[in-house]
């Protein structure tokens, strides 16, 4: 989750608000790639989590990589929360997850070298700790009361609002991780089309990277864990938000939408001011009970984006958050994916017709299954493996045309990237699935086994 946003002064008018996601528009040639990816720390020797404090801690971790290779620190109330570079920055969620937020930056040869240098940093001072991380969509062992909390106000605040809308907060909070790209739009109806295709198509991604079947040492009934629990979290902010399909949609809608999510917080002076349930609607006219008689400013608009979940989130750019964290492999795959279906024309409108005929049932019931069943999904005469292929084969087409070669000349394009799905799809089997069959065959149903196989 993010560290505190800005975005601007005192937002006077409802114009404003609009304005400040049409503000994301950028000629293609400006468009760039961002990926975040969240990874689970734990002992070596307990295969415990770790604490925010301590020799072996989060925070002696985020020491190292400040003291060893230039990081810039982010604090909250005197705690180390989160480091800054290069636009760049790396930040915590609330069970110690260790997150990189990448650099907007021009190819994925670029955003996976980032990807890179990021975990040999993190392994190296890591491993001086007796620290591993393991690349998973759900914590596989641990319950929750073994978990730590990162001194952040807006995950205290969270935590104590989350029983309240539903049953499963706690949980994606403390023992979820995913990998998600981020991507530019030209216009507003590039940004509407973007949409559609990113939120059809997101359970295709949930299959393609599911990779979090068991929880609490045990084999769950699910391929993708950490998706299952995104469906009973707040549904007031989450899930895959038919009214994008409506011919209304455009920046004003997703305004409409995001004032009618109950806040979280005002983020002033430093502190997190519980907001929880209120709206800002009322916060617009200054009766925000928190701040009576205060207006707010647009860098409380950016906060506020931040707390709407929904499968594609719309900011200044847009997010694809259906994926379950993974091995290193993975990382650069996800990226290549959505960039080889969204920046070339040809390949978003292809993407496009695969799924302007679904129904907003058929929309739910693919989520659903790709949690369920992953590659091995059917809604109705939809096959998710057949499905996979075409949007794969979509997608390489996409960046074929981009024809953008590494900086060694290597590789003429970015399709290569696209490799670990082909072989997903060839064999029809995800991470979950090996991991499933390595259960049950090899590691004698002792799900413990999990942190050899997928630590980096």
């Amino acid at each position: 989750m993010s560290i505190p946003q800005s975005g601007g002064g005192l937002v006077e008018h409802y114009d404003q608000l609009v304005q400040y996601l049409s503000d994301g528009c950028k000629p293609r040639s400006d468009w760039k790639v961002g990926t975040e990816h969240e990874k689970f720390g734990f002992f070596k020797d307990t295969l415990k989590p770790i604490p925010y404090n301590g020799k072996g801690s989060v925070k002696s971790l985020l020491v190292g990589l400040k003291d060893n290779y230039g990081w810039e620190p982010v604090f909250e109330a005197g705690n180390i929360i989160g480091l800054t570079k290069d636009g760049a920055n790396v930040s915590l969620e609330p069970g110690g997850q260790l997150e990189l937020s990448g650099a907007p930056l021009a190819s994925i040869h670029e955003t996976c070298d980032e990807v890179n240098t990021h975990l040999n940093q993190v392994k190296n001072i890591a491993d001086k700790l007796g620290i591993g991380f393991i690349g998973l969509g759900a914590a596989p062992t641990w319950k929750h009361h073994e978990m730590p909390l990162m001194p952040k106000g807006r995950y205290r605040l969270m935590t104590d609002y989350m029983d309240k809308v539903g049953t499963m907060g706690k949980t994606m909070m403390y023992r979820t991780c995913t990998v998600q790209v981020n991507l530019d739009f030209e216009s507003e109806s590039d940004m509407v089309k973007k949409m559609r295709v990113a939120i059809a198509l997101q359970p295709v991604s949930t299959a393609l990277f599911s990779n979090s079947p068991f929880f609490e040492g045990k084999l769950t009934n699910c391929k993708s864990w950490r998706s299952r629990v995104w469906r009973d979290l707040d549904a007031s902010r989450t899930g895959t938000i038919p009214f994008i399909f409506k011919p209304t949609f455009g920046f004003e809608r997703w305004v409409e939408y995001a004032l009618d999510v109950p806040m979280y917080f005002v983020y002033r002076d430093g502190k997190y001011i519980n907001a929880l349930g209120q709206s800002f609607r009322d916060f617009l006219k200054g009766k925000l009970p928190a701040l009576p008689n205060e207006l707010p400013t647009l860098n409380d608009w950016a906060d506020h984006l931040t707390t709407i979940f929904p499968e594609a989130r719309l900011k200044k750019f847009i997010e694809m958050r259906g994926a379950d964290g993974g091995p290193w492999r993975s990382l650069c795959a996800l990226p290549a994916l959505w960039v080889g279906l969204c920046y070339n024309q040809s390949s978003l409108d292809a993407a496009w017709d695969l799924v302007k005929t679904w129904t907003s049932q058929t929309r739910e019931e693919l989520r659903v299954e790709a949690a369920n069943k992953g590659l091995h999904s059917k809604v109705g005469k939809i096959k998710m493996i057949e499905l996979a292929r075409e949007v794969i084969a979509i997608a390489n087409e996409g960046l074929k045309a981009r024809c953008i070669p590494s900086s060694n000349l290597k590789f003429p394009d970015e399709t290569h990237f696209l490799d670990a799905l082909k072989e997903v799809v060839e064999s029809e089997r995800t991470a979950a699935d090996k991991l499933i069959e390595l259960y049950r065959n090899n590691w004698n149903q002792d799900v413990s086994k999990v942190f050899d196989q997928h630590s980096y």
